[in-house]
């Protein structure tokens, strides 16, 4: 007659353990994310285009409408951990305050991903994955969407100047996906 191993508080030790581990490994790592995307199509501020040189228009505030939003800095997003492109602005708003607009993101979906600005230089590869913790940043919020539009609003004692990119930063695993440096325009 053949026992079951089940019968020793051992095995049972043994199955408890690879269950807690296995479901800390899930929790942590949260790989179904991989496989989601969350869409965000938030309004974007309207900001005044005036034609380029050639007759071309440009992203440029109106210097005959200074009352409107105007937009400050910009930058495009570089990969970093995961493959992610879009674009990022600052954009000074009618009142006075300011907001940091995310154009057409598409990275990973991951766990803890939030919004930074950090005074820290965008570097290409996996030189500038960790980089953005190691000098002045500030958290504006999770990040809302992998994918999309969307508008963060920036507390009024952010100065926008102090800073020259944006992190997509996995703070579970310290680790940005993506940043954008930022040219004042």
């Amino acid at each position: 007659m053949r026992k079951s191993i089940f019968r020793s508080p051992v095995a049972w030790a043994c199955l408890f353990l690879v269950s807690a581990v296995a479901g800390a490994g899930l929790h942590w790592f949260q790989p179904w994310k991989l496989f989601t995307d969350t869409y965000v199509d938030e309004a974007l501020p309207v900001v005044e285009v005036t034609p380029g040189p050639s007759g071309s228009s440009s992203a440029v505030p109106s210097a005959a409408t200074p009352a409107g939003p105007q937009i400050l800095a910009v930058g495009e997003f570089i990969t970093h951990e995961h493959e992610t492109t879009g674009s990022a602005e600052i954009v000074r708003l009618a009142d006075g305050g300011h907001q940091l607009v995310i154009r057409e993101l598409d990275t990973s979906n991951g766990p803890d991903l939030r919004v930074w600005l950090t005074d820290q230089p965008v570097l290409r590869g996996t030189a500038g994955w960790r980089v953005f913790d190691d000098g002045e940043w500030v958290e504006l919020a999770r990040l809302k969407g992998n994918r999309g539009d969307q508008v963060y609003e920036l507390p009024a004692s952010v100065d926008p100047d102090k800073f020259r990119s944006v992190s997509i930063w996995c703070k579970r695993f310290a680790v940005s996906f993506g940043a954008a440096a930022l040219k004042t325009v």
